[in-house]
């Protein structure tokens, strides 16, 4: 019977997986917004593909061309702006140690298990990462599993992408039990934000595999504002606590959409909510065709500070910026200026 349920389960969020919206039309029309958009921002649907899953699109508010959800994901006339200091791969990632593997910290090293997302946010700093020389199959893994046993000080494997979610569960149980054959790792971490966009993606078969897993299993999500956190989302969020996965969150600043404290406050308050520790606060990538999302350093500890006065130490997450070739993130001092 629980074979029978999960295959129904499994079989669900593949089906929204495919019911994506890719057209910026039809995303203002949904939400009674077709007259605050002009063709020009439609048109900047070709510097990036347009992908927004239906789950995602019923936690914007219709008729708010501010929603916070909606500007992540709606293409705008800005992108054509190019800026000094933006470019196509601001973190250094396209000369990688071998296709699809970042060998970027020194104990981890970064698997691109998929190449492909369930929602293209509009700041991604892979948005121009070439993808399709960087796709796993079955023998590149094994070649990643080698890299593994080369490396004996390598103890984290960080699964990433695109999103390794939009893996199937019995591909990712492979890649499992090979990396658990390692005696040298510790950790597996898990960045995706699937659970934000189609929550059923979460599935029994998933969560008993992490369970069953000597390494600690870390989930990483990827939340911006606390209306991206539902009902639906906070019971995925349990499967994966009961399956005694740690629950962390990671965030972008930006512009128009995150970019006050109270914002900030609310967004940890609710990631507790649902079981999730704050984990890292990023300034923005400086990606060619997202610099509309931009704040100042300045800015940016203003708001840091402002949290400190409202929440408790331990759901204030750390602010950094990550730049290409240091090997750790590099955290934003709140005392300068």
């Amino acid at each position: 019977m629980i074979q029978t349920n999960e295959v129904n389960l499994q079989s669900n969020w593949q089906k929204e997986l495919a019911n994506v919206v890719t057209n910026p039309e039809t995303l203002v029309k949904m939400l009674g917004l077709a007259a605050y958009f002009s063709e020009s921002d439609l048109q900047a649907r070709r510097l990036f593909p347009v992908r927004v899953p239906l789950p995602f699109i019923k936690k914007m508010k219709y008729g708010d061309p501010n929603d916070p959800l909606l500007l992540q994901v709606m293409p705008l006339h800005k992108e054509f702006l190019a800026k000094a200091g933006f470019n196509k791969d601001p973190l250094d990632e396209q000369d990688s140690a071998q296709p699809g593997l970042l060998h970027k910290y020194r104990s981890r090293i970064l698997l691109m298990l998929k190449t492909g997302c369930a929602v293209n946010c509009r700041y991604c700093f892979r948005r121009h990462f070439p993808y399709q020389e960087n796709q796993l199959n079955k023998r590149s893994l094994l070649e990643s599993i080698d890299y593994l046993k080369a490396h004996p000080q390598i103890n984290e494997v960080i699964f990433s992408g695109g999103d390794p979610l939009m893996a199937k569960d019995d591909a990712i149980e492979w890649i499992i039990d090979e990396l658990e054959k390692l005696p040298q790792l510790k950790r597996i971490r898990i960045h995706s934000r699937l659970p934000v966009v189609i929550p059923s993606r979460i599935t029994r078969q998933l969560c008993q595999r992490l369970a069953n897993s000597p390494l600690k299993v870390i989930f990483v999500n990827h939340i911006n504002h606390a209306n991206e956190i539902d009902d639906d989302f906070i019971k995925a969020m349990t499967m994966l606590k009961s399956a005694n996965v740690t629950l962390l969150n990671q965030s972008v600043l930006l512009k128009g959409v995150n970019d006050t404290s109270s914002v900030q406050v609310a967004l940890s308050e609710r990631l507790f909510e649902a079981d999730i520790l704050p984990y890292y606060l990023h300034l923005l990538d400086k990606v060619e065709g997202a610099s509309h999302f931009d704040i100042e350093e300045s800015q940016a500890r203003a708001i840091v500070a402002g949290m400190l006065d409202a929440l408790p130490g331990f759901l204030i997450p750390k602010l950094v910026r990550e730049i290409g070739g240091k090997t750790s993130k590099t955290p934003i001092d709140l005392q300068l200026g």
